[in-house]
């Protein structure tokens, strides 16, 4: 919702109106960054209730606000600059495959183990 709010902002800053997606390159990087958080949230939560379920909670929670971390850091990097988005991308990347190997193993564990 954060991020959702920081584009309707710039949208009042700038004047652009819906459903333009162009115009001034601050908005531009903030409405992109918006869209970028929002396609991966759907795997950050699969990959989080999974591991969460299988594997164990408190390391699934600890994992998850690191992520929700990292994309605010993502956010706030990419609303100022295009190149500031790069450090906390490639953590976030990592805790999703951090989270995508406690799936799995918790998943293998589970099914396999007796």
């Amino acid at each position: 919702a954060y991020f959702a709010l920081q584009v309707i902002y710039a949208r009042r800053k700038f004047k652009i109106s819906p459903p333009e997606t162009t115009g001034h390159p601050e908005f531009e990087r903030i409405f992109r960054a918006q869209a970028n958080c929002t396609e991966y949230f759907p795997i950050f939560v699969s990959l989080l209730w999974v591991a969460g379920i299988f594997f164990h909670q408190g390391v699934a929670a600890v994992c998850g606000l690191l992520y929700l971390y990292t994309r605010f850091k993502y956010f706030q990097g990419y609303a100022l600059a295009a190149q500031g988005r790069l450090g906390p991308l490639y953590a976030s990347a990592w805790l999703l495959w951090l989270l995508l190997g406690l799936a799995v193993a918790g998943l293998l564990a589970h099914f396999l183990l007796p």
